[in-house]
């Protein structure tokens, strides 16, 4: 008995039973189809024309795959710089005072206290 290999065809990406999984192709077929067609197949209407597939630390902006920036901080720092920042609080974390939150905005340096933003 020899083995049929089993995987994923084009029209997975479209079909309703598709897994987006890299371990899986779908619920149907979880291994795959042995064949160039799929007697399960069923189009999902809300399937995008194309998929995007992001690797791990990487988006697409505009159409644009962008790898993420070597990571510096620790889950816990990064926890702490979302309870303390001012681009998250609105406040200095040395002094409490008001800092105007601005779109525009690159550094968050305090002018009451003299706090300086060196996150970046």
């Amino acid at each position: 008995m020899g083995l049929s290999i089993r995987r994923k065809i084009p029209e997975c990406d479209c079909c309703i039973f598709y897994a987006h999984d890299p371990h899986l192709v779908c619920t149907v077929h979880p291994e795959g189809v042995s064949s160039d067609a799929c007697s399960d197949f069923e189009h999902d209407p809300t399937a995008e024309a194309e998929e995007l597939w992001e690797p791990e630390g990487a988006s697409y902006y505009n159409g644009e795959l962008i790898l993420a920036p070597e990571q510096r901080w620790t889950l816990l720092e990064k926890l702490a710089l979302l309870d303390s920042h001012p681009i998250f609080t609105g406040r200095c974390p040395n002094c409490e005072a008001g800092i105007a939150l601005e779109n525009s905005r690159v550094h968050w340096d305090c002018g009451h206290c003299g706090w300086k933003d060196d996150s970046l």
